[in-house]
């Protein structure tokens, strides 16, 4: 595997990429591995432009993969992860092997510069045994949650969610959540039509909330069809509707009580829940595409107000309506 993503190869941008770098040690696994590579490392053509600076890096020349897979060779000293402005940490499956005092030396001097770092699945314990998540919110896998409280008590673990935003610290829970939580930052960097064109050529899921559960019922399939697709659908083409949760009850012949039972089993979250986040990622995209009256915005997303929306903003995303604006809105938009 070559040491750098292809970005080198496409003309200089204006502003330099933000500079993505993984961190690969002894055992690793594959999946998490290509999950990053797949959300931060590819050429993005259907966009006209790259997104990251991509690099992988080890403490060795040669890396073993998990259950010795293969051999990882080709790639960058771990000097690189000096360099990074987002660190995505090792994940292994042996929780309980201390990892490479060089590797956990990288991980703390990126945090002390002020880099964003990133653990997927066990990568939690990489930055825990750093001591970067003192007092610090994160999660990880369900599976080696109790032996992860044991060690890392001061660590306020969230076990029952996909991944934890704590701001320059991300954490996913397990191998599949590695997507989400890497969309999630993609979203975050460039906004939700860029994300949901990231999501569109992985063809996943453009948005799981972070709070949703790590994993979902599956119940013995029925006769009677009971999958929510058809009601989603119709929802997703009325949100600047006054749509509640009975309108969806409603539209799915059943109680509410029955669809929330649904939502929880198919989707891990709740009707309301996903109604609103749903509605904040149009509002989201409505900015992007240039509309600048905040109030039209919450109109035509279901939002009802620009007070509400700014408050939906500021507590899931993080930024006001203005700043969403200034970061993604087209360059013709007010500033």
């Amino acid at each position: 595997m070559a040491q750098e993503s292809s970005h080198g190869r496409t003309a200089a941008p204006q502003r330099p990429l933000h500079r993505v770098v993984v961190i690969v040690d002894e055992n690793s696994n594959p999946f998490e591995l290509g999950c990053a590579t797949e959300v931060f490392g590819l050429r993005r053509p259907e966009l006209g432009r790259d997104l990251y600076d991509f690099t992988l890096c080890s403490a060795e020349p040669r890396t073993l993969m998990r259950d010795g897979f293969f051999t990882l060779t080709g790639v960058a000293g771990l000097d690189a992860a000096d360099t990074a402005d987002t660190l995505i940490v090792p994940n292994r499956p042996d929780v309980e092997v201390p990892r490479r005092p060089a590797v956990l030396d990288a991980v703390r001097r990126a945090h002390a510069r002020g880099a964003r770092l990133v653990g997927f699945c066990s990568g939690a314990f990489t930055l825990a045994e750093a001591g970067v998540l003192d007092g610090r919110r994160a999660t990880a896998h369900w599976q080696w949650a109790d032996d992860f409280r044991a060690r890392f008590p001061s660590v306020l673990l969230e076990p029952d969610v996909l991944f934890v935003d704590d701001g320059d610290i991300l954490t996913a829970a397990g191998s599949a959540a590695a997507l989400d939580l890497g969309l999630h930052v993609v979203r975050r960097d460039h906004g939700a039509e860029v994300a949901n064109s990231v999501s569109r050529r992985l063809v996943f899921a453009a948005h799981r909330d972070g709070g949703q559960r790590q994993f979902v019922e599956h119940p013995m399939p029925a006769l009677k069809d009971e999958s929510l697709a058809p009601v989603l659908a119709w929802a997703q083409e009325r949100l600047d509707t006054p749509l509640a949760v009975a309108d969806l009850a409603a539209r799915a012949a059943v109680s509410p009580a029955t669809l929330h039972r649904r939502f929880r089993a198919q989707l891990g979250t709740t009707p309301l829940a996903w109604l609103t986040g749903e509605r904040l990622t149009l509002a989201c995209r409505l900015i992007e595409r240039g509309e600048s009256r905040f109030e039209v915005v919450a109109r035509r997303s279901g939002l009802g107000t620009a007070a509400h929306l700014r408050m939906l903003m500021r507590r899931e995303i993080g930024i006001t309506p203005s700043e969403y604006r200034h970061r993604f809105g087209p360059p013709s938009a007010p500033r």
